[in-house]
């Protein structure tokens, strides 16, 4: 079989090497010399703690298997099984732990309520003041900036996968078969469309009332921290914005404790995550109605400042990067992709969210799956 994969992101790369460890011949097309959008502009976590449980958390979970194994293939993914802690301070936010660590999946998520001793003591360079922490055992870690790189070349060295980068598809001429803007046609068995947030052209061509939408973030990068930031850290915000922590605890949470205004203003939450130069990725807001803004905000990045140096208890490293960045995600927010088929041969796998970098392994899998490879 010959498959054609539009689009070099993580989803389309992950696409690309379903097909060939199955044993199928892959072409890959990119319109950047490089990915360039969310692939690359994400915290690089495998993030199984915060999912919705049902499908959602069971994709999480097979995509956290799929990202172990690939990465003991491919050491350059610096795939590292860090897990996570978000710290908590004052009895409302502790109890929306406490509703965490109780729920049915919890042992399935590697959820445990830890004092703050046991969380120092996972994590030493959290000397803040708090009270608690809620832990997650099966939370992970890769490099996104150079993961595709290194995916690359390991399907390279298959010889049955070619990388087109600088071409962008723009029509679809047959069965399993697009042509590209340097006019030369692509023949496959079948087609997947793996464009992340690009939406336009041929994607609406194909699918005018596509139920997906993009949403802007803000994050940053720091100088090395000096020490290891042994796990990937997230305060209480973040039980706000992932649906695992909906309970009546987390219903009073919001109704008696605000978040700060910079925070509310732009649907904030601390994620970080170190990378393995040492620097920390640190991020997010979440910006939802467009035309987006084309500048970035200072107030929330001081935000988040405020928020990290009080956890680790000592001022942040010298900020290197401060970037924007878009994906997409399905408006009906329960559904992990919108996979279709859009035309003879040739199928869209879009949307996933901020589930696109942990997820990606496992969409890709349940495609070949579904389409018989």
């Amino acid at each position: 079989m010959r498959v054609i994969v539009v689009g070099g992101g993580v989803v389309g790369t992950m696409h690309a090497w379903q097909a060939v460890e199955r044993g199928h011949e892959v072409v890959q097309i990119e319109r950047e010399a490089e990915a360039r959008g969310a692939s690359l502009r994400n915290f690089g976590q495998i993030w199984v703690s915060g999912r919705a449980g049902g499908e959602e958390l069971d994709t999480a979970l097979r995509a956290r298997e799929l990202w172990e194994r690939i990465g003991a293939e491919v050491p350059g993914l610096g795939f590292r099984a860090i897990g996570s802690l978000t710290p908590v301070r004052g009895a409302r936010e502790y109890a929306v732990a406490e509703a965490a660590a109780a729920r049915p999946d919890a042992a399935a998520r590697g959820y445990e309520l830890v004092t703050a001793a046991a969380a120092r003591k996972i994590n030493p360079a959290l000397r803040g003041e708090f009270d608690a922490a809620l832990w997650c055992e099966r939370d992970a870690a890769v490099e996104p900036r150079t993961a595709q790189l290194h995916l690359r070349e390991a399907l390279s060295a298959t010889g049955r996968y070619t990388f087109l980068p600088g071409r962008e598809v723009r029509e679809v001429v047959g069965p399993g078969a697009v042509r590209d803007d340097h006019g030369d046609v692509h023949r496959g068995d079948a087609v997947i469309l793996a464009t992340g947030a690009w939406l336009s052209g041929l994607v609406r061509e194909l699918e005018p009332d596509l139920p997906v939408r993009r949403v802007r973030l803000q994050m940053m990068q720091t100088a090395p921290l000096g020490e290891p930031l042994t796990t990937s850290v997230a305060d209480a915000d973040s039980f706000r914005y992932y649906p695992a922590y909906r309970s009546d605890a987390l219903d009073a949470l919001n109704a008696e404790q605000a978040q700060a205004p910079i925070a509310a203003e732009h649907r904030m939450q601390l994620l970080m995550v170190q990378r393995r130069d040492g620097g920390l990725t640190i991020g997010d807001t979440h910006e939802y109605e467009h035309p987006f803004a084309f500048d970035t905000l200072e107030d929330p990045y001081e935000h988040l400042t405020e928020v990290v140096e009080s956890l680790l208890g000592r001022p942040l490293p010298k900020i290197r990067h401060r970037w924007a960045g878009v994906y997409a995600q399905c408006t009906d927010t329960t559904r992990v992709v919108h996979r279709k088929q859009v035309s003879d041969g040739v199928w869209l796998v879009t949307g996933p969210g901020g589930r696109g970098m942990t997820c990606s392994p496992a969409i890709a899998e349940t495609t070949a799956n579904e389409l018989g490879w």
